[in-house]
């Protein structure tokens, strides 16, 4: 075997591993968003969710990143592992579509791919249409490594030692250990099996090891989603397993099936293949992942309940210190695919904090309990936390592969976490006010006291329904939000005018007077922060809605 046919062997692997994960990653930058709605929506039938699954990995061209992706909805709580049981079972099918297409042997056009891609790539503005361009040269590229591959394969049959080192591939046992290795490395059962698809063609392989390796890429493919777990939750762990145990049972079960009844398996598919032996490794690869499929889907439920074995509910999980994310960050799976929705999620929790920390300030703020004060101040340091850690994370995932429509929203969850770390200040601000008023003993009226209460409860409602409209990306409570926005700019103005009355009417000090103002002008700004994270998800200004009118975002 010369150096040229080792170089020519690297260098076409290097384009084929380059070419998929550039499809790959344009497939998931244009369409990306869209797929995870299509994803949330379809998981709610198990059954529908596998044919899903098996869709979106064919088209996604890799199992490890549909499933990576169903580990991180796992994590973030938005999908059951009963609902990721069936995509990911459905991706495992889906996944074969690589081998299938290799099979086709589409290098001779290549080149046209390639030129078309490019072409598309370079003078198309529209940037959706761009990153299909890219899809087009990913597929080019791919098949050009295949082309060089496959050369190179045709120099290794004229050397003694890589035949003799092919041959001694004779162990059923061993060819699952090399598959399982090989795919573990590369990180793509799809790659493994093209490999193998094209050492089979060049007469390197025989076709018998070729299943077994084939099983043992199976396994292979699973350390992906295994690897991304380990910092998630005890729920993305178990959504990884599945994936697991779904590939090891159905490797077992068909090992075993090989084993007893190899020739005619092989006999088989070479029939249905029409003895072409590259079709008879992509075939093999996708009847193992269907035969898998129907015999393991059934029993999802009872794999799930299986998962519980490797990943207790009772195991100890050490208490971590400090302040923590629990969406996003090193503690959880990051896929660009639902990096934003993981943020939503996060932010969400942020406005929660806020807001009952807001409810608690003020509540502090009549009751004078210094506990109660004390619980504000610590609070406000973990909102305070979050904001720097949520904009950091922001930062890093905007220079990375995100969805078209996804980087379109980075700008405006800037500005939310930034409203909410503002409403964040405005409870603590009440907070400095309930030990002024403690401090000097300054008295509210009970009349002040039931009209900040009735503030406080319209500022609570409107920060629910904004976060509401938010985080589902929903407007069915723009229009509350529009009239509860007035509504608070309008007890703002009468409550001022009433303040101003007691102080002349000496029913109030001038210190409870200035703390009063204050603490209603401060509600009011939290009611705009609110309306401002309820429009971050429309393209309209809020001055493009008749009658609603905002203060400003000022402490």
């Amino acid at each position: 075997m010369s150096i040229e046919n080792i170089l020519s062997l690297v260098g076409g692997l290097g384009l084929f591993l380059y070419g998929m994960t550039v499809m790959s990653d344009s497939i998931e930058k244009a369409a990306g968003a869209k797929m995870r709605g299509f994803l949330a929506f379809f998981t709610k039938n198990r059954f529908i969710g596998m044919l899903f699954g098996m869709l979106f990995c064919a088209i996604v061209q890799s199992s490890s990143a549909t499933t990576v992706m169903v580990v991180s909805f796992v994590n973030a709580g938005l999908m059951n592992l009963v609902q990721a049981a069936g995509i990911i079972m459905g991706a495992n099918v889906g996944t074969t579509i690589t081998s299938q297409l290799v099979a086709f042997n589409l290098s001779q056009a290549a080149p046209v791919f390639l030129i078309c891609g490019v072409v598309v790539t370079m003078f198309c503005k529209n940037q959706k249409i761009k990153q299909m361009g890219e899809v087009i040269v990913g597929f080019g590229v791919l098949f050009m490594g295949l082309s060089l591959m496959s050369g190179s394969m045709e120099g290794m049959k004229e050397s003694p030692f890589v035949v003799n080192l092919l041959s001694g591939i004779n162990n059923p046992f061993l060819g699952i250990l090399i598959g399982f290795v090989v795919t573990a490395i590369i990180q793509s059962s799809s790659v493994t099996v093209s490999i193998v698809l094209l050492m089979a063609q060049q007469g390197l392989l025989p076709l018998w090891i070729c299943f077994y390796i084939i099983l043992g890429c199976n396994i292979g493919s699973c350390t992906t989603a295994l690897l991304a777990s380990v910092s998630g939750n005890k729920d993305a762990k178990r959504a990884a397993m599945i994936h697991f145990l779904f590939n090891v049972i159905g490797t077992i079960v068909i090992a075993v099936l090989l084993l007893v009844g190899e020739s005619w398996i092989e006999a088989g598919i070479r029939q249905i293949s029409g003895n072409n032996v590259g079709r008879c490794v992509a075939n093999a690869h996708t009847f193992f992942k269907v035969f898998q499929l129907l015999i393991l889907f059934p029993f999802a439920q009872w794999l799930v309940k299986l998962t519980y074995l490797f990943v207790p509910e009772k195991g100890a999980e050490k208490k971590k210190e400090g302040f923590q994310l629990e969406y996003i960050g090193p503690s959880s799976v990051f896929s660009p695919s639902t990096a934003v929705v993981e943020v939503t999620k996060e932010l969400d929790r942020m406005a929660n904090l806020a807001a009952t920390n807001l409810t608690r300030a003020m509540n502090a703020l009549i009751t004078l309990d210094d506990q109660e004060i004390q619980q504000v101040y610590e609070t406000e340091k973990n909102i305070n936390y979050m904001n720097h850690a949520i904009t950091n994370y922001l930062v890093s995932i905007n220079q990375s592969s995100l969805p078209i429509d996804d980087i379109k929203n980075i700008g405006g969850l800037f500005h939310v976490v930034n409203d909410i770390e503002r409403i964040g200040d405005h409870a603590e601000n009440v907070a400095d006010s309930a030990v002024t008023r403690k401090e000097k003993n300054i008295q509210f009226s009970k009349e002040a006291q039931s009209e900040l209460s009735k503030m406080l409860d319209s500022v609570i409602q409107i920060m629910q329904y904004s976060m509401d409209m938010f985080a589902k990306n929903d407007r069915k409570h723009l229009q509350e939000i529009l009239e509860l926005e007035d509504r608070i700019d309008q007890m703002e103005r009468d409550m001022q005018e009433s303040h101003v009355q007691r102080l002349t009417q000496n029913q109030c000090t001038p210190e409870a007077g200035m703390i009063f103002s204050d603490l209603i002008s401060g509600l009011e700004r939290v009611a705009d922060h609110a309306t401002n994270i309820a429009f971050s998800i429309l393209d309209e200004e809020p001055e493009d809605f008749s009658g609603f009118h905002t203060t400003g975002n000022t402490k």
